[in-house]
């Protein structure tokens, strides 16, 4: 049973329009030690009283003038339905009808006038039993709530910063085989630099660019399983030899599988589908148009223009206009006509290439 003292000193609101009742009431309770009593003739009143007072049990006429019980009780659903205010109702109608009214509106209790005050301080202890559990347990549970989004708090970290380890891992191992066939080491990097340029041109959220352009540099990490005969054969390869270079879209894509991750997810779809093509002559699957993903449309042309602008072997790297030229040629063969679009904006914004030089090129290949 609950400490006594807890209990007095809960806060009780009398409702009742008949002053002699509020009066025995108040008194009764007060000789009960119960220090926190408040009272009320006027039933309109209640809610305000109620969202000032706050008490901890209402004991509520039911048939009083301006307002009944039932009034006040339907006044007061927005204080009652989310915790527990027990109102304890009292009233003279002793018919059913009035007892059914009293609990299916609200009240918790219900006593006959003239009441039993033994009576009424047992059910008044037994209300505020259940009305102090109540609360403890409302107490318990935002305390519950809490250390759970502490514990939640925690994991995310944990399991960002396991993230950004995955995320470094698969990083390493994409520069360990970009180094293989690049003497900077820089092609994933750049490549990924530029997929996010695309990608915010386009228009896409900030979290999406993001993801794209870390993504993106993970696009060739297949080529760890590609050998060096291969990968790094200096005349042309064989038709065997290329079938085999193929499959690092699909070895980089089950590198990269299996993950809950958004940001893994799309580096993924990227690895398996960059070397796809927007007619539709692409690998590994040959997909066309609005078939291939987007971050994959995108990093497709970030991969090709950056090839194009670095030094090989066989010939100098490109310059800006001539590579500029090639995409437009290339949209909607290799290339993605609105990824095209954004690429050309975004290196006339940089100053890659002229203003004027963009327009005459963009008209001659739209008449074209």
């Amino acid at each position: 049973m609950r400490d006594q003292n807890q209990l007095r000193s809960a806060r009780i609101l009398i409702v009742d329009d008949e002053k002699a009742y509020v009066q025995l009431l108040q008194r009764f309770l007060e000789s009960a030690g119960y220090r926190y009593v408040k009272t009320t003739t006027d039933p309109r009143s209640v809610a305000e009283i109620v969202s000032e007072f706050n008490p901890d049990l209402i004991l509520l006429d039911l048939r009083m003038p301006d307002m009944d019980g039932i009034g006040v009780m339907q006044e007061l659903r927005p204080y009652t339905s989310d915790f527990y205010l027990p109102i304890l109702v009292l009233t003279g109608d002793i018919t059913e009808e009035a007892k059914r009214r009293s609990l299916s509106g609200g009240a918790k209790d219900f006593l006959n006038k003239p009441f039993d005050l033994t009576e009424v301080r047992l059910r008044i202890e037994n209300l505020l039993e259940t009305r102090f559990l109540h609360l403890e347990l409302h107490h318990q549970n935002e305390q519950l709530e809490q250390r759970v989004r502490e514990r939640t708090a925690e994991l995310e970290e944990r399991t960002g910063e396991l993230e950004e380890v995955r995320l470094e891992i698969l990083e390493r191992l994409s520069l360990a085989a970009d180094y293989r066939d690049d003497a900077t080491g820089r092609h994933t990097k750049r490549v990924g630099e530029m997929a996010g340029l695309i990608a915010a041109e386009l228009g896409l959220p900030d979290q999406e660019v993001e993801s794209i352009r870390l993504a993106a540099a993970l696009h060739d990490v297949g080529k760890i399983g590609i050998p060096d005969l291969v990968l790094l054969k200096p005349g042309q390869l064989t038709p065997e030899e290329v079938a085999l270079m193929k499959t690092h879209t699909t070895i980089g894509a089950r590198v990269l599988s299996g993950s809950h991750s958004h940001l893994m997810q799309t580096a993924e779809v990227i690895a398996l589908n960059h070397h796809e093509r927007w007619e539709g002559a692409g690998y590994p699957r040959s997909l066309r148009g609005d078939e291939i993903p987007l971050p994959a449309r995108i990093v497709a042309l970030a991969d090709v223009v950056d090839a194009l602008g670095s030094d090989r072997p066989y010939r100098s790297a490109w310059p800006a206009d001539k590579i500029a030229t090639e995409v437009r040629r290339q949209s909607g063969r290799q290339f993605d006509p609105a990824v095209v679009s954004a690429y050309l904006r975004v290196i006339e914004k940089r100053g890659f290439i002229r203003t004027e030089a963009t327009s005459k090129e963009t008209a001659a290949s739209t008449a074209g």
